[in-house]
């Protein structure tokens, strides 16, 4: 063993000589040849070894280590003569203990295992179009490989760096690589390098891949960043890019190893060359799982602590009564001698004293608490993914329980995303629903078709369905493909036409763009003539029309007059059903004329024809107004915000039931929105928003920026007794911001971008509104499993303790033994919290609004169910304990000698006690008080099967356990009483329920959420890490010493920046100000007064605002404006609980609430 010491010694020498790197000398290999060789891969790094190292051991030898190290030989002599059972007991705890922890290590392997299949399912569902073969296919992300044809589209983020091989007016938004917001042109003869990354803004082609991975422009970034690791560690490392520009290649071969292998973790030790650093990325590793802890765990912990107290407290008087009552009754009643022989004995009933009292402690601490939690939430979050939602982070399960509003996205969530062609105006005429195609004369239908066919991106087409009885596969722009649809339901293939007149012959393409708002495309005929046709918001393209079709299919002159008809008779009442329309022309040039000017696309496209105007709808999911319908009884409003514009989103919330005729809301604008929440000088104020967001239901033409500040208005609102727990979806790279804000986000698993999904906690696989509800039920079923389980375990607790306590103070031994407390702890604990925790969701739990963050876990029903069968259990083992030998008429078993054999007596006190337990778990099942407490119990395998072997168990442990259960067998007649008086917990907990909990005045709840004034604002600040209860009060002593600090050191400013300023021009803040408005001096704004950049967080601003503090003053009516800058932010800093804090101190947060 002393082998094992020394090189342990030896080992964290070597981690910390790596961390410091500046004791290399000591050993035979440094640093920068570690890291040389790090870098190298399969057969270099092979050869490398055994050049300079000769092999694996030489590098061991060299780092002072060993790979060979043997365990010191361990013998265990066994004195003779010792008792024949006295290992049982013993042997019986370990087993318990064992049977516990391998259950614990079991669901914590399975829940990892859970996680990383999860990731590699989220990187695979991440697909790109490639030609490979000749064929157009859509493969994962990470089978993308060099040499690949990629296909590129508007609207692609590139997943690989390539070269150009064809373009269509390329345009390419390189911003999150150069910062620049300017659109790239990429084209073969200028700029032909596509970087991954990247965005394509308009136009499409093809590339040929040459980078993929850590290879390319974003995997290099990324190594350097450190990729999957914490926000806040991207910041630090960013400032400490400043300082240490040597570190760069540590952070970098670390990465690589990362994004090589996953072998971050040992990685860790060779990452910096200066100690400290190292230090502070270990804080930052043991500080993650905190940042788990949910508002239901909070509850728990801090429950668990104050019964772990009181279960400590009533062990340790067990304990203190036992050895007194021994000591008293020993010498003092009896007046024996303290004999040196018969110390041993002594000692036996001394230690017995001790097990008994652990034995209370044991079972008075719920263990099983933390258990519950963990496979209930890892349990919903195995079912959650068959329905559609896959959770990236576990606390989100349950926050969705508590959601009290939910901010949809429109397109794709609450509609199919499969834009159709509903309404038509052809030949004069206006089609509600999409004519037959002998209705239309032959020319128009001609002009439709090519028009069409030709004027779409070739890369948007319809595919047959992936399913049989599926929908029709829609790939590439919407738009294009509801147009493409729309020949198809005419009875035309556009096919046909694209293999006719192949992309490559297309003499001009103006693509669409945000612009334009219109794509056009120029056809050569072989005459030397020029057709060119033109598709886009009718609006835009009817000004372009000086003829249209008429109804036998010639042109005709149209008029501002007839356009001023068609849009007041067409346009207007298809807009008024939220359709969206779309306008297609054409024009010919004649082939005597000169070429015109293609670059000049005003002149091009004008003196239009227009064949025909289309309305296309993205219709609603045919389950969604269902669902809202669900949310809105379950008191969750569902608010859209949509970047649409207002009379599409108004149509489409009608239909799905959002807007209700008669009521009382809002359906604003985003610009309208911004106007009303911003005071004269262009900053939010929480008070403007307060008025604003209880009504507001739809909220169109909005910026991601709109949806944050949203989003953070109704978060920080205080306007409701409750804080507002809400629940985002977002698809776009631009929600990131509002989905991190959000209390849940939901990011859309197929329309998602990368940074959407890495910024939300759960990602909806099939972006599917209802899967949201789904998320909704399984987050209650997670809170109401565990407030199950509580009082399942509660009463075992109670009755279990006062037994043990009362029994070891009448009759010096505890009637339940040390294993069968075990026993009983590992049913209570393990096994209950695994059948209890897997009771599936139903309807119901829809039915009641949200609980609320500050609902206690256990209400006054449950407190009312856990006293009631408290009593009546202790009433039947009581009664079992002193009475019971006369009514079965077998020995007592009370008062028996140190070492006698296990009692029938006792035997069945712990057999009705089990039972007792058993059928209490049926009882468990139901916590708001109702009657049927067998309902659904078959659609619960797990609990069925775990109550049956509970019960086998027990029975073999009571028939066969003899010695080490201290159990004797029991006859049938016995066993019938134990399982009559096990049943009479079903009958009494009908008594129960009829009792109205509204009559038990005296009743109290218990585990509270944790109050403001005591707890961080963690909801506020995004980055304070949160301190645990248990821990919490552990840091009191130093959260004083750091109070007191903090206050000498703010008066000391106070008291300067007042001295040096004048009092006049000082402005008190509001009164129930938030922390936009008192911030009316340029230094103190935040993103919300700067709509146009979106920051992910407050918290860097607002760590700025000191700095800025003290840098040159801006012009100001006020001399010393510095100065009284300063004192209003400290005062106010003061006086408010802060909003945000410093990330890198969790009491920093505690301080600043005075």
């Amino acid at each position: 063993m002393g082998d094992m010491a020394n090189n342990s010694v030896l080992y964290s020498g070597v981690k910390n000589s790596l961390k410091e790197a500046n004791h290399d000398g000591d050993f035979g290999i440094t640093l920068a040849e570690l890291r040389v060789l790090m870098d190298l891969r399969s057969t270099d790094a092979l050869r490398k070894i055994q050049e300079s190292y000769g092999d694996v051991y030489g590098i061991c030898t060299r780092l002072k280590t060993s790979p060979n190290e043997v365990c010191g030989e361990v013998s265990v002599g066994e004195e003779e003569g010792e008792g024949e059972t006295g290992w049982i007991e013993g042997a019986a705890i370990l087993l318990s203990v064992v049977c516990v922890v391998l259950v614990t290590a079991f669901n914590d392997w399975s829940k990892e295992k859970q996680f990383r299949g999860l990731q590699s399912r989220i990187e695979q569902e991440q697909k790109f179009t490639v030609i490979r073969g000749g064929q157009v296919i859509q493969i994962p992300v990470a089978d993308i490989i060099v040499g690949d044809i990629a296909q590129v589209k508007y609207g692609d983020l590139l997943p690989a760096d390539g070269i150009l091989i064809q373009g269509n007016d390329l345009k390419i938004d390189e911003s999150s690589l150069t910062g620049e917001s300017d659109h790239v042109r990429k084209s073969l003869d200028k700029d032909p390098l596509l970087l991954s990354g990247t965005h394509v803004m308009e136009g499409s082609g093809r590339m040929v891949v040459t980078a993929v991975g850590i290879n390319s422009q974003t995997g290099i970034i990324f190594t350097l960043l450190g990729a999957g690791s914490e926000e806040e560690e991207k910041k630090d490392e960013k400032k400490k890019e400043k300082k240490n520009k040597k570190q760069d290649g540590a952070i970098e071969n670390r990465n690589k190893a990362k994004a090589q292998d996953g072998a971050a973790m040992e990685m860790q030790p060779l990452k910096s060359e200066d100690g400290g650093d190292g230090d502070e990325k270990d804080k930052k590793k043991s500080n993650l799982p905190k940042k788990e802890k949910s508002v239901l765990q909070g509850k728990l912990t801090k429950l668990a602590v104050q019964i772990g107290k009181a279960g400590l407290l009533m062990s340790a008087i067990t304990v203190i009564i036992l050895v007194l009552y021994f000591v008293i009754d020993t010498f003092w009643v009896q007046k024996r001698q303290w004999l040196a022989e018969c110390t041993p004995i002594y000692i036996q009933y001394f230690v017995k004293f001790f097990i008994i009292g652990v034995t209370v402690l044991v079972v008075a601490v719920p263990e099983g608490l933390p258990l519950a939690v963990t496979i209930s939430l890892a349990y919903s979050v195995k079912k959650m993914m068959k329905d559609n939602n896959l959770v990236r982070h576990l606390d989100a399960c349950e926050t969705m329980g508590n959601a009290t509003a939910i901010c949809s996205d429109k397109t794709g969530t609450l509609t199919m995303n499969r834009m159709t062609v509903v309404q038509a105006y052809i030949n004069e005429k206006h089609y509600k629903k999409v004519p037959e195609p002998e209705a239309i004369p032959p020319n128009i239908l001609s002009y439709l078709v090519t028009g069409i066919s030709v004027n779409c991106a070739y890369t948007s087409k319809i595919l047959p369905p992936e399913k049989e009885g599926g929908l029709p596969r829609h790939v590439g722009n919407k738009t294009e493909c509801a147009l493409l649809g729309f020949l198809l339901d005419l009875k035309r293939d556009y096919q046909d036409v694209r293999n006719e007149i192949p992309e490559e012959s297309l003499y001009k393409v103006y693509t669409f763009n945000s612009v334009r708002k219109s794509m056009s495309t120029v056809l050569k005929n072989s005459d030397g003539s020029y057709r060119i046709f033109s598709k886009g918001a009718s609006e835009i393209i009817l000004k372009k029309c000086f003829k249209i079709l008429s109804a036998n299919g010639e042109a005709k002159v149209f008029r501002p007059r007839d356009r001023d008809d068609i849009i007041k008779t067409v346009i207007e009442p298809m807009a008024s059903e939220g359709l969206r329309t779309i306008c297609l022309a054409f024009r010919d040039f004649p082939a005597g004329e000169p070429e015109p000017d293609w670059d000049n696309e005003n002149d091009i496209v004008t003196g239009l024809t227009c064949i025909a105007v289309v309305g296309i709808e993205d219709p609603v999911r045919p389950e969604v107004p269902d669902a809202i319908k669900k949310c809105q009884k379950a008191g969750i409003t569902v608010r859209m915000v949509t970047g649409d514009n207002i009379n599409t989103a108004r149509a489409i919330a009608s239909k799905c039931g959002i807007l209700h005729p008669g009521e009382d809301f809002l359906c604003i604008e985003g610009k309208d929105f911004n106007r009303r929440i911003r005071n004269e000088k262009g900053e939010i104020e929480q008070e403007r928003i307060d008025k604003i967001w209880p009504k507001l239901r739809v909220l169109a033409r909005s910026s991601p920026t709109d949806k944050h500040t949203l989003v953070k208005g109704i978060i920080d609102s205080t306007v409701s007794d409750q804080r507002q727990v809400v629940a985002v979806t977002g698809d776009g790279t631009n929600d990131g911001p509002a989905l991190k804000k959000a209390d849940v986000g939901f990011a859309m698993g197929i329309a998602g971008t990368d940074v959407a999904k890495e910024a939300s906690d759960i990602i909806l696989t099939d972006d599917n509104f209802t899967s949201i509800v789904k998320a909704v039920m399984w987050g209650r079923n997670v809170y109401d499993s565990i407030s199950k389980f509580l009082q399942f375990q509660l009463t075992v607790n109670v009755v279990a303790v006062i037994v043990a306590f009362t029994g070891a103070c009448i009759t010096q031994d505890s009637p339940l033994k040390a294993v069968q407390m075990l026993w009983v702890n590992l049913i209570m604990d393990t096994l209950a919290s695994l059948a209890l925790a897997t009771e599936p969701p139903t309807e119901s739990l829809l039915l009641r609004k949200p609980y609320g963050r500050n609902k206690p876990l256990i209400s006054r029903t449950m407190m009312k169910n856990i006293l009631g069968h408290a009593f009546y259990q202790l009433v039947v083992v009581f009664t079992l304990l002193f009475a019971g030998e006369k009514f079965f008429d077998i020995d007592s078993g009370r008062n028996a000698p140190l070492h006698a054999p296990p009692s029938e007596h006792y035997t069945i006190v712990f057999n009705t006690f089990v039972l007792m337990q058993l059928f209490n778990e049926i009882n468990a099942r139901k916590i708001h008080g109702e009657r049927n407490v067998f309902e659904g119990i078959f659609n619960n395998i797990i609990f069925c099967t775990i109550v049956l072997g509970t019960f086998v168990v027990q029975i073999i442990i009571v028939q066969f356990g003899g010695k080490p259960f201290s159990c004797s067998e029991l006859s049938i007649e016995q066993w019938l009483w134990s399982v009559f008086l096990g049943m009479g917990t079903l009958l009494w907990g009908q008594l129960i329920s009829t009792i109205p909990t509204s009559r038990l005045k005296f009743l109290k709840e218990a585990g509270h959420g944790t109050q403001k004034e005591e707890i961080p604002e963690e909801e506020l600040a995004e980055d304070v890490e949160e301190i645990d209860h248990a821990e919490r009060e552990l840091r009191r002593g130093q959260i004083l010493w750091f109070r007191g600090l903090n206050r000498i050191q703010t008066q000391i400013r106070v008291v300067n920046a007042f001295r040096s300023s004048l009092y006049e021009g000082l402005e008190k803040p509001e009164s129930r100000s938030s922390i936009h408005n008192f911030m009316t001096h340029p230094e103190f704004r935040i993103e919300d007064s700067e709509p146009h950049i979106p920051l992910i967080d407050d918290t860097d601003a607002e760590d700025d605002a000191p700095t800025k503090r003290n840098s040159s003053p801006p012009p100001s009516p006020n001399k010393n404006n510095n100065a009284v800058d300063s004192g209003i932010y400290l005062t106010i800093e003061m006086n408010k609980s802060a909003t945000s804090s410093s990330p890198g101190s969790p009491l920093h947060s505690l301080e600043t609430s005075l």
